[in-house]
């Protein structure tokens, strides 16, 4: 895998970005991941981040990580959910002028969960994975039609996000949806991150 750090425009400036390329990419595919909350200490190297990163490359999928504005050395400040959907929509503008034919895969942590889930409201993507979603913080249930395959992964221990609120959100979801619950798992999923890499990698083959 190379690694390569580079600086995308944003619609407030600078987006901070790191594309991980494996060692025979195939760019019929390629992942956007979207991290935890700006203002709680969420940035694109969080584990969670990291771990999705590391299942898209062991499927040969290319992938991007990049940090909100505000955070790192990014420009701007917290968007108030707002921005952070235009910063992705950023990203996403760039894969697809560098890819154009890209089958998109759209992926989030916590607070990053929504972005990724709005943006695939709003450009056409292949898969869309939700990890831990904020259903009760975040505005999930005015979301407009997901029509893309969507995996939602959740702790059942969480102690940041209700797992019963977020099973009751799936539960009345009108999607081609999968879950995947991990009975001892929280928020961090610490001590869990090689079984999460490979929950996400049964939607990369």
């Amino acid at each position: 895998m190379t690694k390569q750090e580079i600086i995308i425009p944003g619609p407030v400036g600078a987006l901070e970005a790191v594309v991980h390329l494996p060692a025979q990419p195939d760019y019929a595919r390629f992942g956007v991941i979207c991290h935890p909350h700006p203002l709680q200490d969420g940035t694109m190297n969080h584990k969670v981040v990291t771990t999705v990163v590391k299942a898209f490359i062991a499927h040969n999928i290319p992938c991007i990580r990049f940090n909100f504005r505000g955070v790192g050395n990014s420009a701007g400040s917290y968007g108030n959910v707002v921005g952070e959907v235009e910063d992705c929509m950023a990203i996403v503008a760039w894969v697809l002028q560098q890819w154009p034919q890209t089958q998109l895969y759209m992926a989030g942590f916590s607070f990053g969960a929504y972005v990724a889930a709005e943006v695939a409201t709003k450009v056409p993507s292949h898969q869309l994975i939700s990890i831990a979603p904020s259903v009760e913080r975040m505005p999930y249930y005015a979301l407009p039609k997901v029509t893309c395959p969507w995996l939602v992964i959740m702790g059942e221990q969480d102690e940041v996000v209700a797992p019963q609120a977020v099973f009751a959100w799936y539960d009345q979801l009108t999607a081609n949806k999968t879950v995947v619950k991990f009975p001892d798992a929280g928020h961090f999923f610490h001590g869990k991150l090689p079984q999460l890499q490979q929950a996400i990698e049964q939607v990369c083959n």
